[in-house]
């Protein structure tokens, strides 16, 4: 048993709220540190499928999730005014998918992590992580609070712009590949008007993607995402200007969306991925998007931070006090999926912001091959293998 045991984790999303409860199952103390003054609630929408729904359920997270579930949507292709090309409806969907599926918000994925931990580990918000010292048998952490923290060990798992990383694997720009776009993503306070409840409309054109799902009060979203050659000058402009200026010409339910952005809730940022030789330095680790970020593109990263926290307590709690051996056997057991999947979002870009108007049409002619039974079903297969 590792009772007595005790991590720090830096980071209360996903990743590191998992990896709380389950090094809490594998007789781990943890002690969670978060930069932000308190948990976030809101953001995107995720899909645990395959390896992520199995990684959920291992956790014991489904029934939870379950009430959470968003389920799937009629997707409504439009033009760049908001008129419908096609619609591909929610049974096709449904049928590609399978039933070991959820959709949820990032924001009800970290509730029910944090629901589930939050009387076995120690938070403390508004606080970040100053120095990482590294002893034989420990590791000691300077933080922001002015309090020095000693564990056996540290879990990096502050995202794709990672202290942790910084202080202990060098600086992002030795890590970090810009793949030249800027997502943005939030909730909806209100129902987009015209469009009916269960669907969704998706505009797609040369370098840029705008998604708008109504699925009730409470449960609406949008998505937008498109290339840029100067993220650093989009970042400055903030999520409101940049996000304007590359949408402010469509029709349809885009400009509503973009009139309900609010700065507390809207995710935006450029699109980058996390590359790094080695994920864990004697007895620091790092986990989720501040070791691997696959992007929003790959649509696996939420399953990737609950597979990566779970095998993380296996091979814990198979080394018992060795923490730097236990790290060596865990990261091999994740590496071959962060590069397929790594590598399946750099495919996927054109798909998400098209480099040119024949790519959109061969997606649109994809799309609409979905609906003939036949092609369905390669599709399902094509789908089921690659989770």
């Amino acid at each position: 048993m590792a009772d007595g045991r005790r991590a720090i984790v830096v980071g209360a999303g996903i990743a590191g709220l998992a990896a709380a409860m389950r090094l809490h199952r594998a007789g781990w103390k943890t002690l969670v540190v978060e930069r932000a003054p308190a948990r976030r609630s809101s953001g995107y929408m995720v899909n645990l499928l395959g390896g992520g729904y199995d990684a959920a359920e291992r956790l014991g997270l489904i029934p939870a999730l379950k009430l959470r579930d968003l389920g799937v949507f009629t997707s409504i292709l439009v033009r760049a005014d908001g008129s419908p090309k096609f619609t591909v409806p929610a049974a096709v969907v449904e049928a590609a998918v399978g039933p070991r599926a959820l959709s949820v918000f990032r924001g009800d994925l970290e509730t029910v992590l944090y629901e589930a931990v939050e009387d076995t580990a120690e938070f403390r918000f508004a606080t970040t992580v100053e120095a990482v010292q590294q002893e034989s048998e420990a590791v000691v952490a300077t933080l922001s609070d002015g309090l020095t923290e000693r564990a056996e060990l540290l879990i990096g798992a502050d995202g794709l712009h990672s202290s942790v990383r910084g202080l202990v694997f060098g600086p992002e720009s030795d890590h970090r590949v810009d793949m030249r776009h800027m997502v943005g993503a939030f909730p909806l306070d209100t129902v987009p008007s015209g469009l009916a409840e269960g669907s969704g409309t998706t505009f797609i054109g040369p370098g840029r993607t705008a998604a708008v799902v109504n699925l009730g009060p409470g449960r609406s979203s949008a998505f937008f995402t498109y290339r840029t050659d100067d993220a650093e000058a989009a970042l400055a402009l903030g999520p409101a200007a940049a996000l304007g200026a590359a949408f402010g010409d469509l029709g349809g339910g885009a400009p509503e969306a973009l009139g309900q952005m609010r700065p507390e809730t809207v995710y935006f940022d450029s699109v980058s991925q996390i590359v790094t030789d080695a994920w864990s330095r004697s007895r620091v680790v790092l986990l989720g998007d501040a070791a691997w970020c696959v992007t929003l593109f790959a649509g696996y990263g939420a399953a990737l931070a609950l597979s990566g926290a779970d095998l993380l307590g296996d091979a814990l709690e198979r080394h018992g006090d060795d923490v730097p051996a236990a790290l060596a056997e865990w990261e091999p057991l994740l590496r071959p999926e962060v590069r397929k999947r790594q590598a399946l979002a750099r495919r996927g870009m054109a798909q998400f912001a098209p480099p040119t108007k024949a790519h959109i049409w061969m997606n649109d002619l994809t799309m609409r091959a979905i609906q003939v039974p036949g092609i369905r079903q390669l599709v399902q297969r094509a789908i089921r293998a690659s989770r």
